[in-house]
């Protein structure tokens, strides 16, 4: 069974781990990360991009198989099925389509436009049980078509969306979506502190999770980070494993194939195991390995 995200990750914020949020893109992702999340008995969260909803078919498409994969596959860990960076009408669509969490990302609003949808998303979510996530401070990077630079949030600003009652809060600490550029330097940890005290405690994201070195990471999630958001690895890795496979011939149709590594079943499973591995990484480095309830 599916759950909305604002208990786990406030369990994650007064423990001190983060709960790691994967981004899928096909069927193959969601269950190498369930698979993972079950093995390693830790809490997970299933992002799903507009766009990446809309590859699949639809945010309907998305949770139906989402939901069957979660039963099928017999998961008894938490998961939560999360628009990322969700707009106005995408969130709304999301709520009826059956997820259990959204992001509003009003970044790029003026802030008084942020402020007023945030707080509508946020009544309409909490009527129909969902958690929600709203922005301040555009993460830097690409993401849908958008483009910003690595923005540190307000923290005035940070208490007054937090206040409207959003239940985890993504505040721009210098992190983008991504490959970091040569030249980064680092996440904003002061800032982090201050949000985190203008906040009063509230569980906070860091976007952008793939490229940040390890020590940051950690030192983010003991300052008050809380979900951890992981796309451009399982990326990677995934395109790796499927070119190194083709590279070696496996996939020539025209070869004498006895095993018929063509089969897509066979073609897609190196990336399978790729983002298993990549995720089971993270969930170490994020500390959430066991804390399944």
């Amino acid at each position: 069974m599916l759950v909305n995200a604002a208990r786990m990750l406030r369990k994650a914020h007064d423990e001190h781990y983060a709960v790691g949020h994967f981004n899928i893109n096909n069927l193959e992702w969601t269950k190498a990360i369930l698979l993972t999340a079950e093995e390693l008995k830790s809490p997970v969260i299933l992002g799903v991009s507009e766009g990446a909803a809309k590859y699949m078919g639809g945010f309907k498409v998305v949770a139906a198989m989402v939901k069957a994969l979660d039963e099928c596959l017999g998961i008894t860990v938490p998961v939560a099925l999360h628009l990322d960076h969700g707009t106005y009408n995408g969130v709304k669509a999301c709520i009826e389509a059956g997820f259990t969490s959204v992001m509003f990302d009003g970044s790029s609003l003026p802030f008084e436009e942020n402020l007023a949808k945030t707080q509508e998303l946020v009544n309409l979510a909490h009527d129909k049980g969902l958690s929600i996530e709203a922005e301040v401070g555009a993460i830097g990077g690409t993401e849908d078509g958008v483009t910003a630079d690595g923005e540190v949030a307000d923290p005035e600003e940070c208490r007054i969306i937090a206040n409207l009652g959003v239940d985890f809060l993504a505040a721009g600490i210098g992190n983008i979506h991504g490959i970091y550029p040569e030249g980064w330097t680092g996440l904003h940890l002061d800032a982090l502190e201050n949000i985190q005290k203008a906040t009063g405690g509230i569980p906070l994201v860091l976007h952008g999770g793939t490229g940040i070195p390890d020590d940051q990471i950690r030192a983010a999630i003991k300052g008050g980070m809380s979900k951890i958001n992981v796309n451009t690895d399982c990326q990677l890795v995934f395109a790796q494993a499927t070119i190194d496979y083709c590279a070696a011939g496996k996939a020539d149709p025209s070869a004498a194939n006895t095993a018929k590594g063509y089969d897509p079943r066979k073609l897609l499973k190196p990336g399978f195991q790729a983002i298993q591995a990549k995720v089971k990484e993270k969930m170490e480095l994020f500390g959430s390995i066991g804390k399944a309830e």
